[in-house]
């Protein structure tokens, strides 16, 4: 389930047309509002919060290693996630998940 999941995860980011993309990353309002649904929806579909977190985590190896911050929020996320080796960034994953829930 889990490698299903990345995968899935995976496909919706890297086909996010760009203008989709700049709505949610605008603002960190807009990007705790997508986060927040897309939690939503997780538990919805049954995931537990360590799915949820490990999803969340995928998100954010892609923002930090693709997407320049549009904002301080944002600036500071990327810097904490680029500082922390896996096991923090999976622990932050969990927070943001936290915060959004």
């Amino acid at each position: 389930m889990e490698n299903k999941l990345e995968s899935k995860v995976n496909d919706k980011l890297q086909n996010m047309d760009s203008e989709k993309k700049e709505e949610i990353l605008s603002s960190f309002d807009g990007f705790k509002q997508y986060l927040a649904d897309k939690v939503e929806k997780a538990d919805k579909l049954g995931l537990d919060q360590e799915q949820i977190a490990k999803a969340a985590q995928k998100v954010g190896d892609f923002l930090a290693a693709k997407e320049e911050p549009r904002n301080r929020e944002e600036k500071l996320l990327q810097e904490l996630w680029k500082a922390g080796n896996e096991e923090e960034q999976h622990k932050l994953a969990h927070m943001l998940v936290k915060l959004v829930s």
